[in-house]
């Protein structure tokens, strides 16, 4: 090799060491469940927020909510959205996750989510659900947790009502064979079961439910974001930054497609397809809110710290 070239590839390589962190792309995948709940990570992802923060971020569709945490300590994600719920009784039973940014939150003007019975099931109160089996898209998770804290509310006893996990896509199909008498689930999937006549909105017990607690949160191995702190906060700032495009309602149809896009919804679903609003950031305030819930519901064996959960 000639001097000047040598010289040259040298000046070179150095010039490539000296780049900035933030400079370099850093590969993510992240995974998520068909809930509009994601919408922020799907605006990030069509709009360029997560390109321009230098994130090469891959969505990678999970049909069990709960099991995202062993997927992110496995490494086949490195971030993911598991409901709060998830991450705290992963946390409980060993997992070194933390939580990196937020998702959906709750709101009473959305009934997006219930319960729907099977067509000709007869149920219509929770005193009903005595005895059933309920699917629910996650044992441990939002729905399931939620839902039987309104049982509880109820006056009834869940450990007398048999639930049963199964994914979003599976529920219309298993009230229409018979092998569940009602499923908790959520939009689009309870629109498409109502509409076929499968079954019905027994209740949208979501009401009860306080408002702006996160239905989702975004969470990784706090091993992943001790290496990796400056594509966790980009991670971040890309969903602030889609949830003020969401908020603004010129950007509607926009959101609709990118929501369509990843949870593969036909135009006539997603026009009425309601959005939880967005969350992006998590206060210690609202994680103690599930970790109140589920001490009540003896699904904790430890008390988290929760102050030391969430990336500041």
């Amino acid at each position: 090799m000639k001097r000047r070239t040598l010289i040259a590839s040298l000046a070179a390589t150095s010039a490539s060491l000296a780049l900035p962190a933030w400079s370099q792309t850093t590969k993510v995948v992240f995974g998520y469940t068909a809930v509009t709940d994601f919408a922020s990570v799907f605006v990030a992802a069509e709009e360029g927020y997560f390109k321009k923060r230098n994130l090469d971020v891959e969505l990678k569709f999970i049909p069990i909510n709960s099991t995202i945490p062993a997927a992110i300590q496995s490494d086949s994600l490195q971030i993911g959205g598991p409901t709060p719920s998830v991450f705290l009784q992963a946390v409980d039973g060993g997992l070194d996750h933390v939580v990196v940014a937020g998702g959906g939150v709750t709101s009473k003007t959305i009934t997006g989510f219930g319960l729907v019975a099977r067509a000709g099931s007869g149920i219509k109160t929770p005193q009903d659900c005595v005895g059933k089996k309920i699917g629910v898209p996650g044992l441990g998770a939002f729905l399931h947790v939620t839902f039987r804290a309104w049982l509880k509310q109820s006056g009834v006893d869940y450990k007398k009502v048999n639930f049963i996990e199964a994914s979003f896509p599976q529920h219309g199909d298993l009230l229409r064979g018979g092998s569940l008498d009602a499923v908790v689930t959520a939009d689009p999937f309870m629109s498409r079961i109502t509409d076929s006549g499968a079954g019905y909105v027994a209740s949208y017990y979501s009401t009860f439910l306080a408002e702006g607690n996160h239905t989702i949160i975004h969470t990784a191995k706090r091993e992943w974001v001790q290496k990796n702190p400056a594509a966790a906060k980009a991670f971040r700032e890309a969903v602030q930054e889609a949830a003020a495009f969401m908020q603004q309602a010129k950007n509607d149809q926009a959101v609709r497609a990118a929501i369509g896009k990843y949870i593969k919804l036909p135009p006539e679903i997603l026009a009425r397809t309601q959005i939880s609003p967005p969350g992006p950031l998590v206060s210690e305030k609202q994680l103690s809110y599930w970790v109140s819930l589920m001490k009540d519901q003896d699904m904790l064996k430890t008390e988290p710290k929760v102050s030391q959960l969430i990336v500041k």
